[in-house]
């Protein structure tokens, strides 16, 4: 097989949650285009349907939207199910979803049984069923959506002069940080069935509310001197959802421009 073709998803059946957020839509985006019979799932159905209504006017490309709540376990099980009734198999996971719980001081007892609802519950179940599901088939890849967060510790640095709110996002760290060390797990209980788990941990995204301050405190920590675009989430997704990977997994990949390597 020419190795390019090993890049192909044409005719494998992947899922994005959380499929209308920042690195989310390129991620979509990415498996479409790579040939992907791509779904996207989140509680929020009429964001998402605004979202692949556009993809399809604007860049011809079909992707499903489908609701589901990641915090109910029946949820899950009926998105499973859905995807393997419609296409009769899910081949690519792309665990997305998260929950945010919001700063330190603002934390209640309330919001963060949500959110490990959500980031911890909710997303080992996701790994379970879809696994177990791709186990079935032999095959599969699952794909999970760590952050630098969950690599390095807390630091104030990027926040000094830009008058944004310090996120001292606790949980977020401590879910971020546990994905890492659970892509592990998974890769290797599921692994002799054939199933793959990796992990990428995003860097910052660049958007237009940014303050300057905040953009040039980012790009100084980098090698790469700049904030992720709309592009640069695709590359590693397609080639760690596709047989050009096929040898790897229980990996930590940091794209973040260099940031973590320091």
């Amino acid at each position: 097989m020419n190795i390019l073709d090993r890049f192909s998803l044409a005719g494998k059946v992947a899922l994005v949650t959380g499929g209308s957020g920042l690195y989310g839509r390129q991620m979509v985006i990415a498996l479409a285009q790579a040939g992907a019979i791509t779904y996207t799932a989140s509680r929020n159905l009429e964001k998402l349907t605004e979202f692949t209504d556009k993809l399809k006017k604007e860049e011809n490309l079909t992707v499903i939207p489908l609701e589901y709540d990641q915090s109910n376990h029946e949820s899950i099980i009926k998105l499973k199910n859905e995807i393997v009734k419609r296409s009769g198999k899910i081949d690519i996971l792309i665990n997305n979803s998260v929950a945010r719980s919001g700063h330190i001081a603002e934390l209640t007892a309330e919001k963060l049984d949500n959110d490990f609802k959500v980031n911890g519950t909710g997303l080992i179940l996701m790994h379970r069923e879809f696994a177990d599901q791709m186990a079935l088939q032999g095959t599969g890849s699952i794909i999970n959506i760590g952050s630098i967060y969950g690599l390095v510790g807390y630091d104030d640095w990027l926040y000094e002069g830009t008058g944004l709110l310090k996120t001292g996002g606790a949980a977020y760290y401590y879910n971020k940080g546990g994905i890492a060390n659970l892509t592990k797990f998974f890769a290797g209980f599921y692994g002799p069935k054939g199933v793959r788990v990796n992990c990428i941990h995003p860097g910052g995204y660049e958007t237009s509310q940014q303050p300057k301050e905040f953009k040039e405190n980012y790009c100084k920590k980098t090698f790469l001197k700049r904030l992720a675009n709309d592009d640069d989430m695709k590359g590693i997704l397609v080639f760690l959802a596709s047989d050009a990977s096929s040898y790897i997994t229980g990996t930590n990949i940091p794209v973040d421009g260099g940031l973590t390597a320091k």
